[in-house]
């Protein structure tokens, strides 16, 4: 079923798309209940501290404000968009489905230490994945940059996409100064994005 110019009203006819829809929305819904006490559990296990080079020449600084003025209006417009793009949704939920998963696998076989002169992230919706909890141990890869460049990825405008990876750049150097992530991280980001964005995408072409 190709339903790339179908609106949502259309698209809803058909029943695979029902089916990937309700079927991604499941699987998020699950991910999204366990993914505190996994956030936990990592928070609780010893790590490896890296030496890394560029982070030891930032100096360190707050600057949650900035991040998430760039991520929460950009994922907002997203929603938007995604409104009246039935094929985006599809491509963007499983894409995003794929990456909490990748996410918590990587994050589980490279226990790291968080990096030297990390500064507490303050994001208002973090109760959603860390329940009350103050995680900084949940760092390779990125999810705030993958997250940001899938966003990027899934978007068919081509002036709306520059925006959307102009800002997942700037972001990507506001988390290194924030010294949330090591660069590893930030780095490995926008490749784990593609790949997501792909398999969504080859989902929603089916």
């Amino acid at each position: 079923m190709q339903s790339k110019t179908l609106p949502w009203q259309v698209a809803w006819d058909y029943p695979a798309f029902r089916v990937k829809f309700f079927l991604g929305v499941i699987c998020l819904s699950v991910i999204l209940f366990f993914i505190p006490d996994f956030f936990l559990f990592i928070q609780h296990r010893n790590g490896v501290l890296i030496n890394d080079a560029l982070l030891n020449r930032i100096p360190s600084y707050d600057v949650s404000t900035y991040i998430f003025m760039l991520l929460y209006p950009i994922t907002g417009f997203f929603f938007w968009r995604v409104i009246r793009q039935s094929t985006m949704c599809i491509t963007a939920l499983w894409g995003y489905v794929f990456l909490c998963l990748a996410r918590m696998i990587t994050i589980s076989i490279i226990p790291l230490e968080p990096p030297v002169g990390l500064m507490h992230l303050h994001d208002p919706f973090s109760i959603f994945f860390y329940g009350s909890n103050v995680i900084t141990k949940d760092l390779f890869f990125s999810g705030h940059t993958a997250t940001l460049c899938l966003v990027a990825l899934c978007l068919e405008n081509k002036w709306e996409k520059r925006i959307a990876f102009v800002a997942t750049f700037i972001l990507a150097v506001l988390l290194l100064i924030q010294h949330v992530h090591y660069t590893a991280d930030i780095i490995a980001a926008p490749f784990f994005s593609y790949l997501f964005w792909y398999l969504g995408k080859t989902i929603a072409r089916i």
